[in-house]
Protein backbone atom coordinates (compact mmCIF):
# COMPACT_ATOMS: atom_id res chain seq x y z
CA UNK A 1 0.00 0.00 0.00
CA UNK A 2 1.04 3.62 -0.69
CA UNK A 3 2.89 5.07 1.93
CA UNK A 4 0.14 8.76 2.37
CA UNK A 5 1.55 12.16 3.42
CA UNK A 6 -0.15 14.56 5.26
CA UNK A 7 0.91 18.46 6.99
CA UNK A 8 0.90 18.37 10.39
CA UNK A 9 2.94 22.02 10.53
CA UNK A 10 2.93 25.08 8.92
CA UNK A 11 4.46 28.65 9.30
CA UNK A 12 5.93 31.72 7.90
CA UNK A 13 6.99 35.34 6.99
CA UNK A 14 5.62 37.03 4.25
CA UNK A 15 5.70 40.49 3.11
CA UNK A 16 1.43 40.67 4.65
CA UNK A 17 2.86 39.12 8.00
CA UNK A 18 4.40 36.50 9.88
CA UNK A 19 1.33 34.46 11.29
CA UNK A 20 -1.64 33.35 9.32
CA UNK A 21 -4.40 35.95 11.40
CA UNK A 22 -2.45 38.72 10.46
CA UNK A 23 -2.24 37.41 6.74
CA UNK A 24 -5.70 36.46 6.47
CA UNK A 25 -6.61 39.68 7.53
CA UNK A 26 -4.60 41.59 4.81
CA UNK A 27 -6.00 39.11 2.67
CA UNK A 28 -9.46 39.91 3.08
CA UNK A 29 -9.09 43.60 2.92
CA UNK A 30 -7.64 42.83 -0.01
CA UNK A 31 -4.12 44.74 1.21
CA UNK A 32 -0.86 44.90 -0.69
CA UNK A 33 2.59 44.24 1.04
CA UNK A 34 4.23 45.87 -1.68
CA UNK A 35 6.39 49.57 -1.19
CA UNK A 36 8.21 51.71 -2.69
CA UNK A 37 12.31 51.22 -1.93
CA UNK A 38 13.91 54.40 -1.96
CA UNK A 39 17.36 52.88 -1.24
CA UNK A 40 17.32 51.22 -4.39
CA UNK A 41 17.96 55.16 -6.19
CA UNK A 42 21.92 54.01 -5.87
CA UNK A 43 21.47 52.03 -8.22
CA UNK A 44 21.94 53.56 -12.05
CA UNK A 45 20.15 51.75 -14.38
CA UNK A 46 17.72 50.20 -12.00
CA UNK A 47 13.68 51.29 -13.47
CA UNK A 48 11.82 49.65 -10.54
CA UNK A 49 12.04 50.94 -7.08
CA UNK A 50 9.03 48.47 -5.92
CA UNK A 51 9.13 45.53 -3.33
CA UNK A 52 7.63 43.50 -1.12
CA UNK A 53 10.10 43.17 2.33
CA UNK A 54 8.92 40.96 5.44
CA UNK A 55 8.16 43.98 7.99
CA UNK A 56 9.89 44.55 11.15
CA UNK A 57 11.57 40.87 10.79
CA UNK A 58 14.58 40.99 13.65
CA UNK A 59 16.72 37.90 14.65
CA UNK A 60 15.20 36.12 17.75
CA UNK A 61 17.29 36.82 21.01
CA UNK A 62 17.39 33.27 22.23
CA UNK A 63 19.08 32.12 18.71
CA UNK A 64 23.11 31.14 20.06
CA UNK A 65 25.77 33.31 17.79
CA UNK A 66 27.42 30.30 17.14
CA UNK A 67 24.53 29.04 15.19
CA UNK A 68 23.29 32.17 13.38
CA UNK A 69 26.80 33.56 12.16
CA UNK A 70 26.30 31.47 9.08
CA UNK A 71 23.35 33.15 8.14
CA UNK A 72 22.36 35.61 6.61
CA UNK A 73 18.90 36.69 6.16
CA UNK A 74 17.66 34.13 3.69
CA UNK A 75 18.64 31.55 6.70
CA UNK A 76 17.84 33.40 9.46
CA UNK A 77 14.05 33.62 8.12
CA UNK A 78 14.13 30.45 6.54
CA UNK A 79 14.98 29.06 10.57
CA UNK A 80 12.79 31.08 11.95
CA UNK A 81 9.48 29.93 9.83
CA UNK A 82 10.62 26.20 10.80
CA UNK A 83 10.69 26.62 14.17
CA UNK A 84 7.45 27.61 14.49
CA UNK A 85 6.19 25.41 11.76
CA UNK A 86 7.95 22.31 14.36
CA UNK A 87 6.22 24.01 17.66
CA UNK A 88 3.05 24.19 15.04
CA UNK A 89 3.39 20.53 14.46
CA UNK A 90 3.96 19.80 18.70
CA UNK A 91 7.94 18.93 17.52
CA UNK A 92 9.56 21.39 19.46
CA UNK A 93 12.37 19.66 21.55
CA UNK A 94 11.57 16.46 20.49
CA UNK A 95 13.84 13.23 19.53
CA UNK A 96 12.24 12.66 16.38
CA UNK A 97 13.96 15.97 14.67
CA UNK A 98 17.17 14.78 15.47
CA UNK A 99 16.96 11.18 15.41
CA UNK A 100 17.23 10.48 11.68
CA UNK A 101 13.42 10.28 11.06
CA UNK A 102 13.69 13.78 9.99
CA UNK A 103 14.70 14.98 6.92
CA UNK A 104 14.84 18.38 5.26
CA UNK A 105 14.15 19.69 1.33
CA UNK A 106 14.34 22.95 0.90
CA UNK A 107 16.15 25.95 -0.74
CA UNK A 108 16.21 29.60 -2.52
CA UNK A 109 17.19 31.27 -5.67
CA UNK A 110 20.81 31.90 -3.60
CA UNK A 111 22.28 32.90 -0.85
CA UNK A 112 22.35 36.01 1.00
CA UNK A 113 23.39 38.92 -1.83
CA UNK A 114 24.97 41.28 0.78
CA UNK A 115 27.45 38.14 1.81
CA UNK A 116 27.93 37.81 -1.82
CA UNK A 117 28.83 41.54 -1.99
CA UNK A 118 31.21 41.35 0.46
CA UNK A 119 33.18 38.58 -1.08
CA UNK A 120 32.90 39.70 -4.55
CA UNK A 121 34.11 43.53 -3.66
CA UNK A 122 36.79 42.61 -1.65
CA UNK A 123 38.14 39.29 -4.08
CA UNK A 124 38.13 41.02 -7.15
CA UNK A 125 37.89 44.51 -6.86
CA UNK A 126 40.21 44.91 -4.45
CA UNK A 127 42.44 41.64 -5.30
CA UNK A 128 42.20 41.02 -1.32
CA UNK A 129 41.02 38.33 1.23
CA UNK A 130 41.28 41.10 3.84
CA UNK A 131 37.85 42.23 5.17
CA UNK A 132 35.96 38.46 4.05
CA UNK A 133 35.17 36.50 6.78
CA UNK A 134 35.05 33.16 7.04
CA UNK A 135 31.17 32.55 7.20
CA UNK A 136 30.70 34.86 4.35
CA UNK A 137 30.82 32.28 1.67
CA UNK A 138 28.35 29.89 4.09
CA UNK A 139 26.11 32.72 3.81
CA UNK A 140 25.06 33.07 0.21
CA UNK A 141 25.96 29.24 -0.66
CA UNK A 142 23.31 28.07 -2.95
CA UNK A 143 22.55 25.48 -0.23
CA UNK A 144 22.71 28.04 2.70
CA UNK A 145 19.10 27.67 3.79
CA UNK A 146 19.02 23.69 4.11
CA UNK A 147 22.70 23.45 5.19
CA UNK A 148 22.14 25.87 8.47
CA UNK A 149 18.48 24.54 9.03
CA UNK A 150 19.79 21.00 9.53
CA UNK A 151 22.71 22.35 11.72
CA UNK A 152 20.38 24.75 13.82
CA UNK A 153 17.56 22.07 14.35
CA UNK A 154 20.18 19.28 14.46
CA UNK A 155 18.47 17.23 11.89
CA UNK A 156 20.33 14.39 10.75
CA UNK A 157 18.04 12.67 7.73
CA UNK A 158 18.57 13.48 4.42
CA UNK A 159 19.58 17.17 3.17
CA UNK A 160 18.35 17.75 -0.01
CA UNK A 161 18.55 21.43 -1.15
CA UNK A 162 15.92 22.99 -4.08
CA UNK A 163 17.62 25.85 -5.26
CA UNK A 164 15.69 26.02 -8.23
CA UNK A 165 14.43 29.89 -8.52
CA UNK A 166 10.66 30.29 -8.55
CA UNK A 167 10.35 26.72 -7.57
CA UNK A 168 12.78 26.22 -4.74
CA UNK A 169 9.86 25.52 -2.26
CA UNK A 170 7.49 23.99 -4.65
CA UNK A 171 10.01 21.33 -5.33
CA UNK A 172 11.06 21.64 -1.66
CA UNK A 173 7.81 20.53 -0.61
CA UNK A 174 7.11 18.31 -3.90
CA UNK A 175 10.82 16.21 -2.98
CA UNK A 176 10.11 15.92 0.76
CA UNK A 177 6.19 14.50 -0.26
CA UNK A 178 8.39 11.86 -2.51
CA UNK A 179 11.31 10.81 0.19
CA UNK A 180 7.95 10.13 2.90
CA UNK A 181 6.08 7.99 -0.01
CA UNK A 182 9.63 6.16 -0.86
CA UNK A 183 10.23 5.12 2.49
CA UNK A 184 13.30 7.07 2.98
CA UNK A 185 11.98 9.08 6.08
CA UNK A 186 8.71 9.43 8.45
CA UNK A 187 9.08 13.42 8.97
CA UNK A 188 10.57 15.91 6.41
CA UNK A 189 10.93 20.04 6.81
CA UNK A 190 10.14 21.06 3.91
CA UNK A 191 9.88 24.80 1.87
CA UNK A 192 11.81 27.82 0.95
CA UNK A 193 13.25 31.02 1.75
CA UNK A 194 14.49 34.45 -0.17
CA UNK A 195 15.71 37.57 0.76
CA UNK A 196 14.68 41.06 -1.08
CA UNK A 197 17.68 42.69 -2.34
CA UNK A 198 18.04 45.00 -5.46
CA UNK A 199 19.88 42.19 -7.36
CA UNK A 200 17.15 40.36 -7.20
CA UNK A 201 15.18 43.10 -8.51
CA UNK A 202 18.09 43.78 -11.35
CA UNK A 203 17.79 40.36 -12.66
CA UNK A 204 14.27 40.63 -13.95
CA UNK A 205 14.75 44.44 -14.86
CA UNK A 206 17.17 43.56 -17.23
CA UNK A 207 14.82 41.60 -18.90
CA UNK A 208 12.32 44.30 -18.62
CA UNK A 209 9.71 42.15 -16.75
CA UNK A 210 9.46 44.38 -13.90
CA UNK A 211 6.77 47.04 -12.71
CA UNK A 212 7.74 50.73 -13.02
CA UNK A 213 4.50 52.38 -11.43
CA UNK A 214 6.98 53.50 -8.48
CA UNK A 215 4.22 56.14 -7.55
CA UNK A 216 1.29 54.06 -7.03
CA UNK A 217 2.86 50.57 -5.00
CA UNK A 218 -0.58 49.28 -3.95
CA UNK A 219 -2.04 49.23 -7.71
CA UNK A 220 0.74 46.40 -8.70
CA UNK A 221 1.78 43.59 -9.85
CA UNK A 222 -1.53 43.06 -11.78
CA UNK A 223 -1.49 39.34 -12.81
CA UNK A 224 -3.57 38.28 -15.79
CA UNK A 225 -4.79 41.71 -15.80
CA UNK A 226 -5.07 43.87 -19.55
CA UNK A 227 -3.07 46.80 -17.90
CA UNK A 228 -0.40 44.63 -15.84
CA UNK A 229 3.53 45.70 -16.39
CA UNK A 230 5.71 43.45 -14.92
CA UNK A 231 6.28 41.79 -11.27
CA UNK A 232 7.28 43.18 -8.28
CA UNK A 233 10.05 40.93 -6.17
CA UNK A 234 9.20 39.79 -2.96
CA UNK A 235 10.95 38.09 0.31
CA UNK A 236 9.54 35.93 2.84
CA UNK A 237 9.87 32.11 4.07
CA UNK A 238 7.25 29.45 4.33
CA UNK A 239 8.10 25.75 5.81
CA UNK A 240 5.54 23.06 6.06
CA UNK A 241 6.23 20.32 7.95
CA UNK A 242 5.33 17.01 6.17
CA UNK A 243 4.89 13.24 7.94
CA UNK A 244 3.77 9.95 6.92
CA UNK A 245 -0.17 9.18 8.07
CA UNK A 246 0.37 6.32 10.45
CA UNK A 247 3.16 7.79 11.98
CA UNK A 248 1.43 11.62 12.57
CA UNK A 249 -1.36 9.47 13.97
CA UNK A 250 0.56 7.28 16.38
CA UNK A 251 1.63 10.41 17.96
CA UNK A 252 -1.48 12.01 17.55
CA UNK A 253 -0.46 15.16 15.50
CA UNK A 254 -3.12 17.13 14.46
CA UNK A 255 -3.57 17.19 10.13
CA UNK A 256 -4.17 20.00 8.06
CA UNK A 257 -4.56 18.46 4.74
CA UNK A 258 -2.86 15.73 3.00
CA UNK A 259 -0.05 16.04 0.07
CA UNK A 260 -2.40 14.07 -2.79
CA UNK A 261 -0.20 14.43 -5.78
CA UNK A 262 3.00 16.44 -6.99
CA UNK A 263 4.31 16.67 -10.56
CA UNK A 264 7.44 18.46 -12.02
CA UNK A 265 9.02 18.17 -15.25
CA UNK A 266 11.52 20.41 -17.71
CA UNK A 267 10.57 22.59 -20.57
CA UNK A 268 13.25 21.50 -22.59
CA UNK A 269 13.00 24.51 -24.74
CA UNK A 270 14.16 27.85 -23.84
CA UNK A 271 15.82 28.90 -20.69
CA UNK A 272 13.63 31.71 -19.59
CA UNK A 273 10.21 31.50 -22.03
CA UNK A 274 7.22 29.68 -20.46
CA UNK A 275 6.31 27.12 -22.65
CA UNK A 276 2.66 25.97 -22.82
CA UNK A 277 3.29 22.25 -23.15
CA UNK A 278 5.60 21.98 -19.95
CA UNK A 279 2.98 23.79 -17.56
CA UNK A 280 0.12 21.59 -18.74
CA UNK A 281 2.13 18.82 -18.68
CA UNK A 282 3.25 19.00 -15.39
CA UNK A 283 -0.39 19.99 -13.99
CA UNK A 284 -0.95 16.98 -15.71
CA UNK A 285 1.74 14.57 -13.69
CA UNK A 286 0.41 15.80 -10.78
CA UNK A 287 -3.43 14.99 -11.34
CA UNK A 288 -2.12 11.33 -12.32
CA UNK A 289 0.08 11.16 -8.85
CA UNK A 290 -3.25 12.39 -7.39
CA UNK A 291 -5.46 9.81 -8.94
CA UNK A 292 -7.43 12.85 -9.42
CA UNK A 293 -9.62 14.04 -12.36
CA UNK A 294 -9.35 17.89 -13.52
CA UNK A 295 -13.10 17.83 -12.46
CA UNK A 296 -11.90 16.91 -8.86
CA UNK A 297 -10.16 20.05 -8.69
CA UNK A 298 -12.25 22.52 -6.75
CA UNK A 299 -9.48 25.80 -6.81
CA UNK A 300 -6.13 26.83 -8.40
CA UNK A 301 -3.64 28.90 -6.97
CA UNK A 302 -1.62 30.14 -9.92
CA UNK A 303 2.16 30.92 -10.35
CA UNK A 304 0.65 34.42 -11.99
CA UNK A 305 3.63 36.39 -11.89
CA UNK A 306 2.27 39.68 -13.32
CA UNK A 307 4.59 39.31 -16.72
CA UNK A 308 2.66 39.04 -19.77
CA UNK A 309 4.07 35.83 -21.76
CA UNK A 310 4.22 34.07 -18.16
CA UNK A 311 0.79 35.09 -17.65
CA UNK A 312 -0.63 34.30 -21.03
CA UNK A 313 1.31 31.08 -21.40
CA UNK A 314 -0.13 29.73 -17.84
CA UNK A 315 -3.80 30.73 -18.42
CA UNK A 316 -3.62 28.72 -21.66
CA UNK A 317 -2.16 25.71 -19.97
CA UNK A 318 -4.22 25.92 -17.11
CA UNK A 319 -7.50 26.07 -19.97
CA UNK A 320 -6.34 23.35 -22.02
CA UNK A 321 -6.07 21.00 -18.57
CA UNK A 322 -9.25 22.35 -16.60
CA UNK A 323 -11.41 24.47 -18.77
CA UNK A 324 -13.13 27.42 -17.16
CA UNK A 325 -14.30 25.29 -14.27
CA UNK A 326 -11.53 25.83 -12.04
CA UNK A 327 -11.30 29.01 -9.96
CA UNK A 328 -7.90 30.78 -10.19
CA UNK A 329 -6.03 33.19 -8.11
CA UNK A 330 -2.65 34.32 -7.93
CA UNK A 331 -1.35 35.41 -4.43
CA UNK A 332 1.68 37.40 -5.91
CA UNK A 333 -0.68 40.06 -6.18
CA UNK A 334 -0.42 41.05 -2.41
CA UNK A 335 2.87 39.37 -1.60
CA UNK A 336 5.33 40.24 -4.59
CA UNK A 337 6.69 37.27 -6.57
CA UNK A 338 9.10 36.20 -3.26
CA UNK A 339 11.08 33.63 -5.47
CA UNK A 340 12.42 30.71 -3.61
CA UNK A 341 9.76 31.10 -1.12
CA UNK A 342 6.68 31.77 -3.53
CA UNK A 343 5.91 27.93 -4.08
CA UNK A 344 6.14 27.32 0.07
CA UNK A 345 4.10 30.57 1.01
CA UNK A 346 1.17 29.59 -1.35
CA UNK A 347 1.00 26.19 -0.75
CA UNK A 348 0.65 27.38 2.94
CA UNK A 349 -1.80 29.94 2.75
CA UNK A 350 -3.82 27.82 0.00
CA UNK A 351 -4.23 25.03 2.32
CA UNK A 352 -5.40 27.57 5.08
CA UNK A 353 -7.92 28.74 2.66
CA UNK A 354 -9.21 25.29 1.63
CA UNK A 355 -9.90 24.68 5.32
CA UNK A 356 -11.97 28.06 5.75
CA UNK A 357 -13.95 27.30 2.48
CA UNK A 358 -12.72 30.82 0.85
CA UNK A 359 -10.37 31.94 -1.47
CA UNK A 360 -8.98 35.64 -2.11
CA UNK A 361 -9.05 37.30 -5.23
CA UNK A 362 -6.31 38.34 -7.54
CA UNK A 363 -5.49 41.82 -6.15
CA UNK A 364 -5.87 44.48 -9.09
CA UNK A 365 -7.19 41.81 -11.68
CA UNK A 366 -10.05 44.84 -13.11
CA UNK A 367 -9.96 43.86 -16.74
CA UNK A 368 -8.77 40.79 -17.74
CA UNK A 369 -6.04 40.30 -20.85
CA UNK A 370 -8.39 39.02 -24.00
CA UNK A 371 -5.03 37.35 -24.94
CA UNK A 372 -5.50 34.84 -21.57
CA UNK A 373 -7.49 31.93 -21.74
CA UNK A 374 -10.79 32.79 -20.26
CA UNK A 375 -10.42 31.39 -16.50
CA UNK A 376 -12.69 31.38 -14.02
CA UNK A 377 -10.58 34.33 -12.34
CA UNK A 378 -11.49 35.08 -8.83
CA UNK A 379 -11.14 38.55 -8.70
CA UNK A 380 -13.29 41.87 -6.59
CA UNK A 381 -14.58 39.91 -3.48
CA UNK A 382 -13.00 36.77 -1.63
CA UNK A 383 -15.01 33.60 -2.88
CA UNK A 384 -16.80 31.43 -0.95
CA UNK A 385 -16.04 27.75 -1.97
CA UNK A 386 -16.18 24.59 -0.18
CA UNK A 387 -13.88 22.57 -2.65
CA UNK A 388 -11.81 18.92 -1.68
CA UNK A 389 -8.70 19.33 -3.23
CA UNK A 390 -6.58 22.63 -4.44
CA UNK A 391 -3.51 22.92 -6.85
CA UNK A 392 -0.72 24.97 -6.67
CA UNK A 393 1.63 26.10 -9.71
CA UNK A 394 4.91 27.31 -9.78
CA UNK A 395 7.23 27.79 -12.38
CA UNK A 396 10.85 28.91 -13.01
CA UNK A 397 13.91 30.28 -15.09
CA UNK A 398 15.07 27.02 -16.66
CA UNK A 399 11.86 25.80 -17.44
CA UNK A 400 11.28 23.38 -14.64
CA UNK A 401 7.78 23.27 -13.44
CA UNK A 402 5.95 22.52 -10.93
CA UNK A 403 2.27 21.11 -9.64
CA UNK A 404 1.29 20.06 -5.79
CA UNK A 405 -1.71 18.92 -5.10
CA UNK A 406 -3.49 19.47 -1.62
CA UNK A 407 -6.78 17.48 0.00
CA UNK A 408 -8.84 18.39 2.60
CA UNK A 409 -8.52 16.81 5.60
CA UNK A 410 -11.70 15.68 8.01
Amino acid sequence: MRRRVVVTGMAGLSPLGGDWPTIRAGLLAKRSGVRVMPEWDAYEGLDTRLGAPVPDFAVPGHYPRKKVRSMGRVALMATRATELALADAGLTGSTLVTDGTTGIAYGSTSGSPPAMEIYAATFYTKRSLKGIAGTDYLQFMSHTCAANLAQFFGITGRVMPTCSACTAGSQGIGYAYEAIVGGRQNLMVAGGAEELHAVNAAVFDIMFATSTRNDEPERTPRPFDRARDGLVVGEGAGTLVLEELEHARARGARIYAEVAGFGTNGDGTHITNPDVRGMQTVMELALRDAGLAPADVGYVNAHGTATEAGDIAESVATFRVFGDRAPISSLKSYLGHTLGAGGALEAWLSIMMLREDWFAPTLNLEDPDPRCAPLDYVRGEPRALRVEHVMSNNFAFGGVNTSLIFTRWS
